[in-house]
């Protein structure tokens, strides 16, 4: 349930802000969710690093090319995979960083609260479906 209440031009009341008891649920199922993001980015990175010795110095020289050639698309494909971890985890961070100074859960399009399923689904989000549709158009 949301402290504050305002109504709009209609009369219509809608929630300004969610209570500290929401948003303390959701700081725990963020604060899960990063813990997880670090150590897929880490494992990730690791990857990344351990791929450099991919143990093919004693090869014949032709099959060592064509290794290189997959290991060097192994590792871009990787490097993306952790790149895009890694924007996740700073969103989970300004996901948390809205929590402490009570705007999460605002659609910064609508200025409306972002319905509790979607930001469990993606704790992350800044927008409603309603604001992302009004964005896209």
């Amino acid at each position: 349930m949301a402290d504050e209440m305002k109504t709009n031009a209609e009369g219509t009341p809608f929630h300004v802000r969610y209570s500290d008891e929401d948003l303390q649920e959701f700081k725990t199922l963020i604060l899960e969710k990063l813990e997880v993001a670090r150590k897929e980015y880490a494992a990730l990175k690791a990857s990344i690093n351990l791929s450099a010795s991919n143990g093919t110095e004693d090869t014949s020289p032709t099959f060592k090319v064509l290794e290189e050639g997959a290991s060097s698309l192994n590792k871009e494909e990787i490097g993306q995979l952790a790149q895009r971890q890694m924007k996740f985890i700073q969103n989970l961070e300004a996901a948390l960083g809205r929590i402490e100074n009570k705007t999460y859960g605002i659609c910064r399009v609508t200025g409306k609260l972002i319905p509790k399923e979607r930001l469990r689904l993606v704790p992350h989000a800044t927008m409603s479906v309603e604001g992302k549709n009004m964005q896209n158009r």
